[in-house]
């Protein structure tokens, strides 16, 4: 039998004979379409209980319960937390208005993440998937017990309609993105569907991306679909099939979660001690000062903490002084978030390196972090912070080779030195002089002059302004000292502080010169890196407030995306980690390797918490008879 290759090789014997010529040409591209048909047809099928992206799947078939969790946790009371701002809307796809906290949550999907190991998937809905060694396709075969909270059956048409409808109604960015990489999902049967993944596209995370879309009712959507778009705010969210539903949504007060006693999942081994609250209660304050007073108050009862001030000062109260509250520190294994202020790319201000850079030097984090933070947080240089996908050093082996293959594409200066770092300040005074002198003659270099009344001009005459928009008192208090540095240094520096909805209106319009952000980054990045820092929808993704497009970054993205083993992936992410940093679009702040929590002594949770996740959502549960005694003491309401 030959294979297409050698199908391919079929020669013309008598090249003076056109006929002869055309039929022998004819009869090789048959053998060699038949070859390839007859390999693929003959490409090893693989069927499993999950997916990894790279290795094996930690649990076997049939494990009874996730290592992380206590099986035997105990079910019941109630789970209390905070938001600061407002919301408008429970459907959290709505591109107008803010969405209520915890409103995408009773949406499942077809695979589950583990908390332990880095790119891997359980089957949720879909109990099992099926796919060719070359990814070019996958089917997820469903749970046939799987309903949504109606009683309603979670069929195969509900899963390409949730598909169809994201393309539709999403995200703008979204949605062009994944129609160009999963062309077509067609339900085989009631329990049974098929997405298909297009040649052109690298097929790394196709399968995590389609296993891990929410899966709405194709019946709700339909039975009003004027008042029921997915990207119009509504206080109705919908029917979901997940553990929990919406009890009531006061706007801009409190949202509560009821568990649904009919939870069709309640006995499989991925949600084994899981989901462990009777509901789940989310209060709403107007800023972080009120939010602070109600949980000392214990109007709510457990506080993920992101205030270094508030860490700091804030927890001298009695109840923790009699051991009532838990202020606690849970080590973090995620790559931290990548924090700081963004400048928006797309303004032509910012379009000369020099200006970034000036920026830049005009943050004193050491003052910042010893004077307005306590001296809690640690300067953040990477975007992969203290990963193994962060670049140091100067660059070599693989990582060297990938950065020499882009050629023109990056400065020479990448491939001979070492990553571009944060500059170091003196803690003892907000502005630092000489990192100041430094970034007023780069701003004299790039054309931005200082006129007779201080502040700076290009030879247009166009004033340097640039409009910090911010949405909260915390990150004002830091911005401030700042903004103050920029002015000393004549450029035209304003602080602009506008509510919640505004600010979200803004930011999704790009209607900003610079933000706080923090790009959410991964152990395993994939597709996601495309949102936040590729070309195709720089313009106007919300993922990419930079509107950062540069086509070394789309390449290494590409071979991050395509990579076929760990390594690969890891030389490419330090490749664009280091052409990240060299481009000078964000001015690093702090990071953390813990996770701040206090909460009143009534949560327990698993002995050994997962490394990825903290698990308070889902794995703690309330201890009743703590909960009574509090209460008995007066402590609790």
């Amino acid at each position: 039998m030959k294979t297409a290759r050698a199908a391919a090789r079929v020669r013309v014997k008598d090249r003076s004979n056109p006929l002869q010529a055309a039929a022998a040409l004819a009869l090789g591209l048959i053998l060699a379409l038949a070859a390839a048909t007859l390999a693929k047809a003959e490409e090893t099928i693989i069927k499993s209980h999950g997916f990894a992206e790279f290795g094996e799947l930690k649990y076997p078939e049939g494990f009874a319960h996730f290592d992380y969790v206590n099986p035997d946790a105990p079910k019941g009371g109630e789970l209390s937390i905070s938001a600061v701002g407002t919301f408008d809307s429970m459907n959290p796809f709505t591109r107008k208005g803010r969405a209520g906290a915890l409103s995408s949550d009773h949406f499942e999907s077809l695979l589950v993440e583990s908390y332990d190991e880095p790119g891997s998937y359980y089957g949720l809905i879909a109990e099992s998937l099926e796919y060719p060694e070359s990814q070019d396709w996958v089917i997820f075969n469903l749970r046939p017990e799987a309903t949504f909270s109606d009683g309603t059956p979670v069929t195969a048409d509900d899963v390409v309609f949730s598909h169809n409808i994201l393309l539709d109604q999403g995200l703008k960015s979204y949605a062009e993105a994944v129609r160009k990489r999963i062309p077509k999902a067609e339900a085989l049967g009631p329990h049974q569907v098929k997405f298909y993944f297009s040649p052109d596209f690298p097929r790394r995370a196709m399968i995590t991306q389609v296993g891990g879309t929410p899966v709405f009712s194709k019946a709700w959507f339909e039975a009003d679909p004027e008042n029921r778009r997915l990207d119009e705010p509504r206080l109705d969210p919908g029917i979901g099939s997940g553990p929990y539903m919406l009890e009531s949504a006061e706007v801009n007060q409190r949202i509560v979660y009821k568990r649904n006693p009919d939870y069709w999942g309640a006995d499989l081994n991925v949600n084994a001690g899981r989901h462990n609250y009777d509901s789940i209660r989310v209060e709403y304050f107007g800023d972080a000062i009120a939010a602070m007073e109600g949980f000392k108050a214990g109007v709510y009862t457990l506080r993920p903490e992101n205030n270094s001030k508030s860490w700091a000062t804030a927890y001298d109260f009695a109840a923790v002084d009699k051991g009532q509250v838990i202020k606690g520190e849970i080590p973090d294994g995620n790559v931290p978030a990548a924090n700081g202020f963004v400048m928006n790319l797309l303004k032509s201000k910012f379009q000369d390196i020099r200006v970034r850079e000036a920026l830049q030097l005009a943050f004193n984090f050491e003052w910042t972090n010893e004077s307005l933070q306590y001296g809690l947080f640690r300067h953040r240089s990477s975007f992969w912070q203290d990963s193994p996908l962060e670049a140091k050093g100067l660059p070599e082996g693989r990582e060297k080779e990938v950065l020499e293959a882009l050629g023109d594409q990056i400065d020479p200066s990448i491939l001979t030195s070492e990553p571009v770092m944060p500059h170091s300040s003196k803690a003892s005074r907000p502005g630092d002089r000489k990192n100041l002198r430094r970034a007023m003659k780069l701003l004299d270099e790039a054309g931005w002059a200082v006129g007779d009344d201080g502040v700076r001009r290009n030879a247009d005459g166009e004033v340097l302004k640039v409009e910090f928009l911010a949405d909260s008192p915390t990150i004002e208090r830091i911005v401030q000292p700042y903004i103050s540095n920029l002015r000393t240094m004549g450029v035209d520096a304003v602080l602009n502080r506008v509510d919640y909805a505004q600010y979200t209106s803004r930011r999704r319009e790009k209607e900003f010169d610079m933000i706080s952000h923090a790009y959410p980054m991964s152990l395993e990045p994939s597709t996601g890196l495309y949102q936040y820092f590729g070309s195709e929808a720089h313009e106007y993704s919300v993922f990419n407030p930079a509107g950062l497009a540069d086509p070394a970054v789309d390449t290494l993205i590409g071979n991050i995306v395509n990579a076929k083993t760990q390594e690969e992936l890891r030389a490419n992410a330090r490749a664009l980690d280091r052409v990240l940093r060299a481009k000078r679009f964000m001015v690093p702040t702090w990071y953390l390797d813990v996770n701040w929590i206090a909460y009143w002594d009534m949560y327990r949770h698993p002995e050994n918490l997962p490394p990825y996740n903290t698990g308070m959502l889902d794995l703690w549960w309330i201890d009743a008879a703590r909960e009574a005694e509090l209460k008995a003491a007066g402590a609790l309401r």
